[in-house]
């Protein structure tokens, strides 16, 4: 009788122990968002998506956030935060250059009302050295300097499709070359230094234009139109789950100045990261104000 109620005693306090340690683990995990799930954010391989993704991989693992950034284009991107395999896309052009995405997948994404860049812009740029072409509407007399090529970037790109709307709506006699921003911007390079003729789809912000004197041509009929905003983009769940995370794109706003420094600081470093925690260790004051709870 003595042994079997040792056994029975013994049983009893081996499952509130469990039960405890089982409970202590759901509230502990439950009280804190850090302890979920990675965070998945698209990255394009542009000069300034490479460098906000990864000072926000910085500035979010510094907070207890495990982040893991995926190389997609822009099309596979909206594609993955609608079926939920994505969590966040931080570069969304507004209100021209993504209005298709928009349009196609408001339902199923959230797009942010929030924007981190106000000041943006889009256009076909030529070499300043081109000093009789000032305008798109100067290209067609022109198409035998260009071979009739414009030169772009990825295909899928919000801005690439804009630029064949573009050529539609202003008779182009021009065929839109596609193939990386990488590629593009070495074409560019090495048009500049031999002093021969390009036009290209180019932003800015973009570390391109401390690099070469490059200049925007004239669009009367505004199709690229004029001034875009960045916004950002999450699954529709993503607020739910990551409210502090939410709060911090909400809050996040850059300057001319602070993006130019980032790309020129990721640009510059043995890695990308490398560049982004020095960039972000010398804007903590900037970074609280994100990040302020």
């Amino acid at each position: 009788m003595n042994s079997w109620k040792k056994i029975l005693g013994l049983s009893i306090a081996l499952l509130v122990v469990v039960t405890l340690a089982a409970c202590g683990g759901s509230s502990e995990e439950s009280s804190s968002e850090v302890n979920q799930d990675e965070i998945s954010i698209g990255q394009i391989n542009w000069a300034e998506n490479i460098a906000v993704t990864n000072m926000w991989k910085v500035i979010l693992e510094e907070k207890g956030y495990n982040v893991k950034l995926q190389l997609l284009d822009m099309g596979t991107m909206m594609k993955a935060l609608e079926s939920g395999d994505l969590d966040v896309s931080l570069e969304v052009w507004l209100p021209v250059q993504d209005k298709n995405y928009l349009k196609e997948y408001q339902d199923t994404v959230n797009f942010s009302d929030a924007t981190w860049y106000d000041n943006a812009k889009v256009g076909l740029v030529v070499p300043t050295y081109m000093e009789d072409i000032n305008s798109i509407e100067d290209l067609n007399k022109n198409k035998d300097k260009f071979n009739g090529q414009i030169i772009g970037f990825d295909p899928g790109a919000g801005t690439m499709e804009v630029t064949e709307e573009l050529i539609k709506d202003y008779n182009l006699d021009y065929e839109l070359t596609s193939s990386s921003e990488p590629a593009m911007i070495t074409q560019i390079g090495e048009a500049v230094k031999n002093k021969e003729p390009i036009v290209a789809p180019l932003w800015s912000p973009h570390w391109i234009f401390a690099e070469y004197d490059l200049k925007f041509l004239e669009d009367p009929k505004k199709v690229y139109g004029g001034v875009e905003k960045i916004h950002h983009a999450t699954r529709t769940d993503f607020a739910d789950e990551y409210p502090k995370v939410s709060e911090y794109f909400k809050n996040w706003k850059m300057t001319d100045k602070q993006i130019g420094e980032l790309i020129n600081s990721v640009e510059n470093a043995e890695k990308p990261i490398k560049g982004a925690e020095k960039w972000v260790n010398e804007n903590q004051e900037l970074i609280n104000e994100w990040t302020k709870e």
